[in-house]
């Protein structure tokens, strides 16, 4: 609760009229400056009363794509048995003030209001809380107040329809490329059985040996396991040097587009898919046992931003990347290596090709417009499947060009 400048000017002179009204003997003087007083100290009494408010928010639906619509419905009930309210109260949505009309809510009535989220740049919008605000009558004091919690809508990527990798070799458990006939199972690990397993998986020496019901479970190594490494260096995209932190960098966005329909590909052909950012955030899902993965991948992609180097030298620039890479080498989650990254990531390119021991397969998807200085590719990229493209639909068309992996 805060006196607003007519409150703290009519504090002001009340108090002079008071006093000069005594000390000088004019009792008119002193009766307006006692009412002005009295004024004040009303408004201090009408900011002291709480409407009693509830207040929900139902956000539908909170996971979309970018451009796709999503709203907002918010109920504000007055649960006061006597008294109306009549308020001002503004919503936030993605930092931009949206008015909500609650003007005369009467006792035990409800005012609902919808509006639309904006979905045109990826990313994560936060939502609320509802604020509301209220003057007493003469303006001489005001009072904002938080009412309800807050909600996210996640922004994913725009996804471009293409298809998943190749599955026409076999992959051995030990990362070696087989050319054997498509379709081989592979034992992979012993579990509990839960109802509805197959009673022929049961490994019967073992459940002996443990007192418990164990089950073989197998793995198709024809499939092949996909990790994406997207690169979220700041370094990486030279359209966001001096750019304003939050601003859309077009090639990040390609790059993120790209991934989304990597995973939206993968998750349609239920392969096990892993995305891992250079900065270090990581998601993974294996196939049918996690079809909610999706999930998880495009929520990554959309709480996506450039990180800056902590460092300005090339060595430092590098860094980040070394560390990925050490992570991607020491825990090995598949066997094909994707690579995402702008123009400035392809002078990098030698740190990649050094993980082409535990991944037989790794292809660098480069995006963003070609600079007159982009350094040629034969050289550092032997051995790794490029993809050049300047946005994501661009991609989608090199990746589904790609004849074997």
């Amino acid at each position: 609760m805060i006196l607003t400048g007519r409150g703290v000017g009519l504090t002001i002179a009340g108090a002079a009229l008071v006093a000069g009204g005594f000390g000088f003997g004019y009792p008119e003087l002193a009766i307006v400056g006692t009412t002005s007083l009295i004024a004040v100290g009303c408004a201090l009494v009408y900011g002291a009363w709480r409407p009693k408010l509830s207040v929900e928010r139902a956000v539908e639906p909170d996971r979309v794509a970018r451009g796709e619509g999503s709203t907002v419905t918010l109920t504000v009930h007055n649960d006061n048995r006597l008294l109306a309210a009549s308020l001002i109260a503004e919503d936030r949505c993605a930092e931009v003030p949206v008015a909500v009309p609650v003007i005369r809510l009467r006792p035990r009535t409800e005012s609902t209001t919808s509006y639309p989220v904006p979905t045109g740049r990826r990313g994560v919008v936060g939502i609320g809380p509802l604020r509301v605000t209220r003057r007493d009558p003469l303006g001489l004091i005001g009072l904002s107040r938080d009412h309800g919690g807050t909600a996210q809508v996640w922004v994913h990527p725009r996804v471009h329809l293409i298809r998943a990798v190749p599955a026409g070799i076999s992959r051995s458990m030990d990362g070696r490329v087989d050319r054997v006939p498509h379709g081989s199972i592979t034992f992979d690990t012993l579990r509990e059985y839960v109802v509805g397993d197959e009673l022929r998986h049961v490994h019967w020496r073992t459940s002996a040996k443990v007192g418990e019901l164990m089950v073989r479970e197998h793995l198709d190594t024809s499939l092949p396991r996909l990790v994406v490494l997207l690169d979220d260096r700041v370094g990486s995209y030279p359209d966001a040097a001096g750019a304003a932190p939050g601003a859309e960098i077009a090639p990040f966005e390609a790059v993120c587009e790209a991934a989304a329909s990597i995973v939206a590909a993968a998750m349609r052909e239920d392969l096990p898919i892993s995305i891992h950012t250079v900065s270090g955030a990581e998601a993974a899902t294996m196939g049918t046992r996690a079809r909610s993965g999706a999930r998880a991948h495009l929520d990554l992609l959309a709480e996506a931003t450039l990180q800056p180097l902590t460092e300005t030298t090339e060595a430092g620039a590098n860094a980040a990347l070394t560390q990925a890479a050490n992570r991607l080498r020491q825990h090995r989650p598949g066997d094909t290596l994707i690579y995402l990254t702008g123009v400035g990531g392809l002078a990098d390119l030698g740190l990649v090709g050094l993980l082409r021991g535990p991944f037989p397969t790794i292809a660098v998807g480069c995006l963003g417009p070609a600079a007159p200085d982009e350094p040629p590719t034969s050289g550092a990229a032997a051995g790794l499947l490029m993809l050049r493209a300047e946005d994501g639909l661009e991609f989608a068309a090199e990746w589904d060009g790609v004849r074997r992996w």
